[in-house]
């Protein structure tokens, strides 16, 4: 990780004037798209206005349902939530996506392959659109994505749909971040099950298979609710859903869970939502910063704990230890 990276709070240079937030901010909560895009590139880029944009935007957030999407390669979350975005604007409500896509090795952008399933997005004002790189983050996420929830949420969008990178089991960042937590499988991904038993499944609020007109999609789905019930820990056993997201098959299904979800997070405040999301914000913030220190090399200090830890001199938690507080 490189110690240039924006996410650690070091704001690169440049972006609107902060003189210029007031007004952006009203223009953001009339829902005005140029005024969103703009506010959403400051908080992605992390500007030097962004800090003081969040700040402005606060008193306007807390209305919104963010549902995250995730699951291993091939599952088709893509296109899933292509058909959420058709049935929810069917009901009319304004919807916001921040689909997390791999990034370039070359330029660190995103890298955005899936986004073209999203035809639903297409020429639609009440529908906004933004595909972010992973930068490197395990979990499926970029702090980025929470900023940008912000925006969206002060913007009026009725439900922001996350989805993440799709890298498989270690990506349960979406669990910190999204008041329903949606995980999609689908039949023919071989061990893909067994993984998720040891990650995804345990963040589940709602278990899709998705592709259900393919030949083993009974079989995945008898496979994801035996898992289920073998799962330590469980309160509200999850509802496993077959879905084809190409004809809408199984999505009246997939939305009534959610909404049926959403209604219990709901009844714990918008503050406690919002307040999980800033504990994930400031455990990203706080993993760069050790991650620039280790890079940086302490200036030899980092080589001299090492050499204690192979002398057996010290424990490598007492070294990390003194690694922050120094």
């Amino acid at each position: 990780m490189s110690s240039s990276r924006t996410d650690t709070g070091r704001a690169p240079r440049g972006g609107i004037d902060r003189a210029e937030i007031p007004a952006l901010v009203a223009r953001v909560c009339a829902g005005e798209r140029r005024a969103v895009a703009a506010a959403v590139t400051e908080l992605e880029r992390m500007s030097d206005a962004a800090p003081d944009l969040l700040k402005a935007l606060h008193p306007h957030l807390g209305h919104a349902l963010v549902i995250g999407f995730t699951g291993p390669p091939g599952a088709g979350k893509s296109t899933l939530v292509n058909a959420v975005i058709s049935h929810a604007r069917g009901e009319g409500r304004r919807v916001g996506v921040i689909a997390v896509d791999p990034s370039s090795p070359i330029s660190g952008g995103a890298i955005l392959g899936d986004r073209i399933r999203m035809t639903s997005a297409l020429d639609d004002d009440d529908v906004f659109v933004r595909s972010l790189a992973s930068r490197g983050y395990l979990g499926g996420l970029s702090p980025a994505a929470v900023r940008i929830i912000d925006a969206f949420d002060a913007a009026g969008f009725d439900l922001i749909l996350l989805e993440t990178v799709g890298t498989g089991q270690n990506e349960i960042d979406v669990a910190e971040v999204a008041d329903v937590r949606v995980v999609i499988s689908a039949p023919g991904l071989g061990d893909d099950i067994q993984a998720m038993k040891s990650g995804l499944l345990e963040i589940a609020d709602i278990l899709v298979v998705n592709k259900g007109d393919r030949p083993g999609s009974e079989q995945t789905l008898q496979q994801l609710a035996g898992a289920l019930s073998i799962r330590a820990g469980i309160g509200i056993k999850p509802p496993v859903l077959k879905t084809t997201a190409t004809s809408g098959q199984g999505v009246p299904e997939l939305m009534q869970a959610m909404a049926t979800v959403g209604d219990r997070v709901a009844a714990l405040g918008s503050e406690a939502r919002r307040r999980r999301r800033a504990r994930y914000l400031i455990a990203r913030a706080a993993a760069d910063l050790v991650a620039d220190r280790i890079k940086a090399g302490q200036g030899g200090a980092l080589d001299k704990l090492a050499d204690a830890v192979l002398a057996g001199d010290l424990a490598p938690s007492a070294a990390a230890a003194k690694l922050l507080k120094d």
